[in-house]
């Protein structure tokens, strides 16, 4: 896992295809699939490509400053790493080479639930890392709880809560790879630990789902009367349900719409930005993630308004090419080009990337 092996890729731009090399079929449309025909998936980046940047000249950029604060943990940049399942499947180490790059480069990284290491094992390689943990509900509160409570004592320092998958969405390029996952082997918190379910189950009209897809924003409430770590809600794509997260006491909240992963026909998850941020950027931090793939992106995101911005399949295809080098390689590219694109449009801090950045939408 040391960071000195050859990371396989030397810039962004042919990292997806150099991963693609690498990681068998079957694991890569895991990867790449979205929800049903994928244009969710497609449309995450076609709002990206829409907008454009309005640079200032000659503005004194002798020095550029990435860092930012989220929540209570100072970073090196605004960017994170997305909680995302079975790190494992691309590299033996999995989560632990993720963790230990993104410590060294003092980058948030949130780790999963379904994650192929357990968050002790992560916790450790990355002790002085900032990182958050993803949960997901499980069937029984109490196995929620004490998946929280292992968290806090393992020294993760917020609880991110995704909300938008009671159900897996249907994704047609995995069904048609009949790619199956066995939790028992893959996911190292615990055998009891249990993934969203894939369907609902029934016929004739009615169908159910497990108890945890009855839970409200009360669980919420219930979360923060068992810990202390502040909770972010993640998966949130309208102006209401921001709001309903504040109240009930989040911290902060993801716009996102998985990556494209679950609801097919959802909104790209940058058009929903404005109106979270609208509805709710000064009272709680607002994170963006879906459709991330250049420093580009990032900057059109926090200009819309994001207090930070989580990159999520690039970080597999990195570990997949070169384990935590091919991560460590990946975030200091990014950082780089984040750099020089503030450069270019004459931002010198990340306080100075705001809404007079974008120019007028493409298409």
């Amino acid at each position: 896992m040391s960071a000195t092996n050859s990371p396989g890729f030397s810039t962004l731009g042919d990292l997806e295809a150099a991963a693609a090399k690498v990681v068998p079929p079957d694991v890569w449309a895991y990867i790449q699939s979205g929800a049903v025909g994928e244009d969710a998936l497609r449309a995450n980046r076609d709002a990206f490509r829409r907008r454009t940047l309005r640079p200032r000249a000659l503005v004194d950029v002798t020095v550029l400053d990435l860092t930012t604060n989220l929540l209570d943990d100072k970073v090196a940049a605004p960017f994170f790493i997305c909680p995302m399942a079975h790190h494992g499947l691309v590299r033996p180490e999995g989560e632990l080479a993720t963790a230990q790059a993104a410590a060294s480069a003092n980058v948030l990284a949130v780790f999963a639930t379904l994650s192929s290491r357990s968050l002790e094992e992560i916790a450790e390689a990355s002790v002085h890392g900032a990182r958050w943990f993803q949960l997901y509900l499980q069937a029984r509160f109490i196995d929620s709880q004490r998946l929280v409570e292992r968290a806090e004592r393992a020294g993760y320092s917020a609880l991110v809560l995704t909300v938008d998958v009671p159900v897996l969405g249907v994704r047609d390029r995995l069904s048609e790879m009949a790619f199956d996952i066995d939790p028992k082997g893959s996911v190292r918190n615990g055998p009891g630990v249990i993934a969203p379910p894939r369907a609902p189950t029934g016929s004739q009209g009615r169908y159910s789902l497990r108890s945890d897809a009855a839970a409200t924003w009360n669980v919420l409430d219930d979360l923060q009367s068992i810990t202390k770590l502040p909770v972010v809600v993640k998966g949130v794509l309208t102006g209401d349900d921001a709001r309903r997260a504040v109240v009930h006491g989040a911290r902060g909240v993801v716009v996102s719409n998985h990556g494209g992963r679950q609801l097919d026909a959802a909104e790209a998850a940058l058009e929903a930005l404005p109106e979270v941020v609208r509805a709710v950027g000064s009272d709680v931090e607002v994170y963006f993630d879906s459709g991330v793939r250049r420093a580009s992106d990032v900057l059109i995101a926090l200009a819309m308004g994001a207090h930070a911005v989580g990159i999520g399949r690039p970080v597999l295809w990195a570990l997949a090419v070169g384990g935590e080098a091919g991560v460590t390689q990946l975030l200091s590219l990014l950082a780089s080009e984040l750099a020089t694109e503030m450069a270019l449009t004459g931002r010198r801090r990340i306080s100075e990337i705001d809404r007079t950045l974008l120019g007028e939408k493409r298409w």
